[in-house]
């Protein structure tokens, strides 16, 4: 168990009035990935964030964070993880440095181990560092969060929904402090509705649905699971009508020589698709093809789990 770098085991979050928002979760985080945990609203992301985070207590289950229990070592797994919450929450009247060095002394941080100065430059904030928090941007704000998270240098960062309602240079700036991370051997766990962010950073993504793990694969294998794929040909002269063949999902005519025909892959090639085309009697002059993504993979998945579930 002491290999991941967190461990689940059957999770099980029920709150009062009955609501199941965890039901048996199960799934280890590899020491130094970047591990995508993926869901639609209300499917269990943030319940489970908050039980790493120590906010919420658990129904059933083990969890332990870099080989600590939660239970039996609650502060030694606390110490190992830092968490970027999906709320933005400061004292106003705190400086950065200031709400740096407040989070340092709540751990425990030593006055020569502190890293404010460093911490704030990484997250480009040096130059608001005495700057009242509460003139700074929701943009500032959130890079702040993330420096508040790693004081005490832990070996787990979680960042939860970071950037979500944030502008492309924003999250381009925090993608780029993470991958930063990232290099220097820190394990980063991201929640995202982002499918393209997950695609772009992650090694691997599990996926929860109504509480339930779905899917845990490494993000090529997952991306791999989408099997429509659409081809997009231009032929050698004008048709009226979209031929059909066996081998074809859908077809359907863009503009008088250009035929966009969807297949499955599982079944057929695109060697399969062209040969029909011209056993039909037409040239192919070009051809392009769309790889599903993960948005495609996503959706089948948490179809797939409703219609079972």
């Amino acid at each position: 168990m002491s290999d991941a770098a967190i461990s689940i085991r059957d999770l099980q979050k029920t709150y009062k009035g009955g609501k199941r928002a965890l039901d048996g979760v199960t799934l280890d985080v590899p020491r130094g990935q970047i591990f995508g945990l993926l869901g639609p609203n209300g499917a269990g992301k943030s319940t489970l964030i908050n039980i790493l985070a120590g906010l919420v207590n658990k129904s059933e289950g083990a969890v332990s964070i870099w080989g600590f229990d939660i239970d039996k070592h609650p502060r030694n797994a606390k110490a190992s993880i830092g968490i970027v919450p999906q709320e933005i929450l400061f004292d106003p009247f705190f400086t950065p440095a200031e709400t740096l060095e407040l989070q340092a002394g709540l751990y425990g941080v030593p006055k020569d181990q502190r890293r404010t100065m460093e911490l704030l430059k990484a997250v480009h904030l040096e130059d608001k560092a005495n700057a009242y928090s509460r003139t700074l941007s929701g943009g500032m704000k959130r890079r702040l969060l993330v420096a508040k998270a790693m004081v005490h240098a832990p070996p787990i960062l979680v960042l939860d929904e970071p950037t979500a309602g944030v502008d492309i240079e924003l999250r381009q700036q925090l993608w780029d402090y993470v991958r930063t991370l990232h290099a220097q051997g820190v394990t980063v766990v991201l929640t995202t509705h982002y499918l393209e962010e997950a695609e772009e950073l992650c090694d691997r993504i599990a996926i929860i649905n109504h509480g339930r793990l779905i899917a845990n694969e490494p993000t090529r294998a997952l991306v791999g699971m989408a099997q429509e794929k659409v081809v997009e040909v231009i032929v050698d002269k004008d048709i009226a009508a979209a031929p059909d063949a066996p081998c074809f999902d859908k077809i359907e005519l863009k503009g008088e020589r250009t035929l966009s025909i969807t297949y499955r892959k599982d079944r057929v090639n695109a060697g399969d698709v062209l040969a029909a085309l011209q056993e039909r009697g037409l040239g192919i002059v070009d051809v392009s093809t769309k790889e599903a993504d993960l948005e495609d993979v996503f959706l089948n998945l948490t179809r797939a789990a409703n219609a079972n579930g």
